[in-house]
């Protein structure tokens, strides 16, 4: 088995109901933080991490992504026309040369398992990474998966990328059972789904990023449906525990839920405060409802 990770699964068919009406006809992952959607930010960690093949499971409501991807030649043309370079070299750099993209339709929405297994005859038999655009992380010049694809070098086992969380809300997330192997590095002994605060085994939450074995997509074929009718990927890893070993990772940077709103608002605050042209006009702005200091 090849211990360099190539591919990326980019699960995007949900329907992104938490941001109806604005997701009725627009894919939540193309959503904007400033300038760019989510779904090129995830795309972007994922080239920066050594991705040469961006791997989209997507559903018929979902053909924005693929035109994002796509070239435009009429809109490239028209800038050329204007002289406007420097747009024309962000559109023409939204999917750099060397990287390709596959699209693969989930024909029904059982869920995140079932995602990642639709892409099992594009991924076939090597490790894969798989990112959930919802999740945006800020991690500075190394991002969270560079970081994973490294461990993974090392280590040549599947690595999820967990945080701690607000023991309160560990009934959003899927909790690790773990046994601590160093700084930010844990063995996962156990997996639940979205277990109530009162029975989660601790508050190490496995959020948007993951580096999975080709063994992950047996347990995928074989699983029935877990909580809420659909195909579980957290029921698969846990069966995976059982014949090879699955480690926690506590990546270094800073998450934000963009399948919420409240976490939408607050990447969309700090990408902006970041922003070279607008860092200091909005930060001047914002100082003028007492927001900042």
């Amino acid at each position: 088995m090849t211990y360099k990770i190539t591919k990326a699964v980019f699960p995007v068919a949900g329907m992104g109901t938490r941001f109806l009406p604005a997701t009725k006809a627009n894919p939540k992952e193309m959503l904007p933080i400033v300038d760019k959607p989510l779904i090129q930010y995830a795309a972007e960690e994922a080239i920066a991490a050594g991705i040469k093949e961006l791997i989209f499971v997507t559903s018929s409501a979902k053909r924005a992504i693929e035109d994002h991807f796509d070239k435009n030649y009429e809109l490239e043309s028209e800038l050329v026309a204007r002289n406007k370079r420097d747009l024309l070299r962000k559109v023409q750099n939204i999917l750099p040369k060397g990287v390709s993209c596959a699209y693969i339709r989930q024909p029904e929405a059982l869920g995140l398992g079932h995602a990642v297994l639709c892409a099992r005859p594009v991924v076939g038999n090597e490790p894969f990474a798989v990112i959930l655009a919802d999740d945006l992380i800020d991690n500075g010049d190394r991002s969270c998966l560079r970081q994973m694809v490294d461990l993974f070098s090392e280590r040549g086992c599947s690595l999820l990328g967990v945080e701690q969380v607000d023991p309160a809300e560990t009934d959003k997330y899927g909790i690790i059972t773990p046994k601590r192997l160093g700084d930010r590095l844990y063995q996962a002994e156990a997996i639940v789904e979205k277990p109530r605060p009162d029975e989660a085994p601790s508050a190490l939450a496995v959020v948007g990023r993951y580096i999975l074995t080709p063994g992950i997509f047996d347990y995928l074929e074989n699983l029935g449906k877990g909580a809420g009718g659909e195909i579980q990927l957290t029921d698969a890893i846990a069966q995976l525990m059982g014949s090879e070993t699955v480690l926690g990772y506590e990546f270094d940077g800073i998450r934000y839920d963009c399948g919420s709103k409240l976490g939408y608002l607050q990447a969309t605050i700090e990408y902006a405060l970041k922003h070279p042209d607008l860092q200091h006009p909005f930060r001047e702005y914002l100082q003028k409802f007492s927001l900042l200091e």
